[in-house]
């Protein structure tokens, strides 16, 4: 009867809402117990865990030493970062991964591993030595809201890369590279050169190249003519390094909140920040489709694994002379690799770099190796041929859900061209709330020197116009994104234009800024000229 029973109960279809439920059922049935099967995790990247395909986009920002990688995501976030210090010397020695908290807090490497929620637990075979030079620097901005960001030891260069880490550096640099959604590169204007530990870590990008995004910074404190030399000694090097045909796209710009020390490029450092935020604000829209391609990319690597372990078994002897056939299989991997590339119509690109696998093989034992099992490979062939096409209309009807969406918000962005400097209103709009509370305005001892220049300026009807204010805004010489916040803290309401007491206000924040302090992001009550608080108690 059990038997019976047993027959006819039908199995029920499992119901994907989301492509990221489909892509870890699809893992945990299908992928892994190949991986499993075939050793997989020992030769390239450990097992994929439910944080792997539920954390937000992550950032990974690398470069050497001094090249303002941690002053880059400062401007981001607008924010000092936990536990972080900047200077010309190597200060960041240590992986950090920034990530949204409730409260300022940084937890060390040992702690972060055992957390089931972060994505990081995988991390834990580099040992100690890495795991004392791993953190996470929680803290509450709205940047971090849509994205992580992981910073890295400066690379170093010269005779300092003698010094050894005491880990994996550029095994570490690969794990996260495999993980993150883009990787951006640092270069200084004036630091070029590319070491040794610096062409390893560019090498263990490789295979991750559609992630990266070059960041040629401090470009402010070059002329026009030093940069183009510059911009073409960086082309050159990089086309030694990566050796492909095609052009890394680079940015060009002076990412911080400092003025600018040479103004002659500032439109163009404007246009290239523009596009690098744009590229960084869609992480979260095309974050399902970044995983969906990793998995895919993935399993070709698990199917190309799965041929050559079945290979070196079956060439394997059964008794006699096992470590001289061992030996030459290993020295013959290249053959084998073009004899597997034509049996089974494998592309070349799939395979995994020929010389770290013949290392690898050098302390395996090639008995233990499995032959191929025809129900786990169709298992492969199903996934790669119809269970991930399946998965495409809910992508659709995601990334068409997902443009409603404002994308990165918060930090820098909030002075991006989607606001300042757009056609018809230079500055843009915000939707500020003032305050009723009758306070002294904190610009008012300084308002007959602002009013001066105001009048200087010719306004017309008492306002100045979005074009006049923002020539004069620009004179400050600081970064667009910076001004852009300014305008739409000064523009209280909101007409595109400045009368007397909003280029006050204007004058007051830039001042603020050039003494080296934050913006708020909001307009306190103590900041909102005394008429724009009548009119907003009357609107009331």
């Amino acid at each position: 009867m059990s038997r019976w029973g047993r027959k006819n109960v039908k199995k029920t279809p499992e119901v994907i809402r989301t492509v990221t439920e489909g892509l870890k059922s699809l893992y945990r049935k299908k992928l892994l117990p190949l991986e499993q099967y075939y050793g997989f995790h020992d030769f390239h990247s450990p097992s994929l865990e439910d944080a792997d395909f539920d954390n937000k986009p992550m950032v990974l920002v690398v470069g050497q030493y001094s090249t303002g990688k941690t002053t880059f995501i400062k401007y981001l976030l607008e924010q000092e970062i936990p536990g972080s210090r900047v200077g010309p010397e190597p200060t960041t020695d240590c992986f950090t991964a920034i990530m949204h908290g409730d409260m300022e807090s940084v937890i060390p490497g040992n702690a972060l591993i055992v957390d089931p929620n972060k994505p990081f637990r995988k991390l834990n075979p580099f040992g100690n030595t890495f795991l004392n030079r791993f953190q996470c620097a929680q803290m509450s901005n709205q940047v971090l809201e849509s994205i992580s960001i992981i910073d890295t030891p400066g690379i170093l260069s010269g005779a300092k890369q003698r010094v050894s880490r005491g880990y994996d550096f550029p095994a570490v640099l690969r794990w996260f590279a495999e993980r993150v959604d883009r990787i951006i590169l640092l270069f200084d204007a004036h630091k070029l050169e590319i070491s040794d530990e610096f062409s390893e870590a560019i090498g263990a990008l490789k295979g991750n190249e559609d992630k990266l995004r070059v960041v040629l910074n401090k470009a402010d404190m070059v002329g026009t003519q030093q940069l183009m030399r510059v911009y073409g000694a960086l082309m050159w090097s990089l086309g030694k390094v990566f050796n492909t045909p095609e052009v890394l796209r680079v940015y060009i710009g002076s990412f911080w909140s400092e003025p600018l020390m040479v103004t002659d490029n500032r439109k163009l450092f404007e246009l290239e920040e523009e596009d690098l935020f744009a590229d960084i604000q869609n992480l979260p829209r095309n974050a399902a489709l970044r995983k969906l391609n990793d998995l895919v990319k993935r399993a070709r690597l698990v199917r190309v694994h799965a041929h050559i372990i079945s290979h070196l078994k079956q060439e394997m002897p059964s008794v006699f002379r096992k470590d001289n056939k061992k030996k030459n299989l290993i020295y013959q991997l290249p053959v084998i690799f073009s004899k597997i590339q034509l049996q089974h119509n494998i592309s070349a690109g799939d395979f995994p770099d020929c010389a770290k696998m013949q290392e690898q093989l050098m302390v395996h034992d090639f008995t233990k190796f499995k032959t191929l099992k025809p129900n786990l490979m169709a298992a492969l062939d199903e996934l790669l041929s119809g269970d991930i096409a399946k998965l495409m209309p809910l992508l659709r009807q995601e990334e068409l859900e997902a443009v409603e969406q404002p994308g990165v918000q918060g930090g820098a962005f909030l002075g991006t061209r989607a606001g300042p400097f757009s056609e018809g209103d230079p500055f843009g709009e915000e939707n500020g709330e003032g305050c009723e509370e009758e306070e002294d305005w904190v610009v008012t001892k300084d308002k007959p020197k602002y009013d001066e220049i105001f009048y200087n300026l010719a306004p017309n009807e008492g306002k100045l116009s979005g074009t006049k204010a923002k020539d004069w805004m620009v004179s400050s010489r600081l970064p667009n994104s910076v001004l852009g916040r300014i305008w739409k803290l000064s523009d209280v309401d909101h007409d595109g234009m400045l009368d007397d007491e909003e280029f006050a206000l204007a004058s007051h924040l830039i001042e603020v800024k050039l003494e080296g302090h934050g913006l708020p992001p909001e307009l306190p009550s103590r900041l909102i000229p005394p008429s724009k608080r009548r009119q907003k108690g009357s609107d009331a």
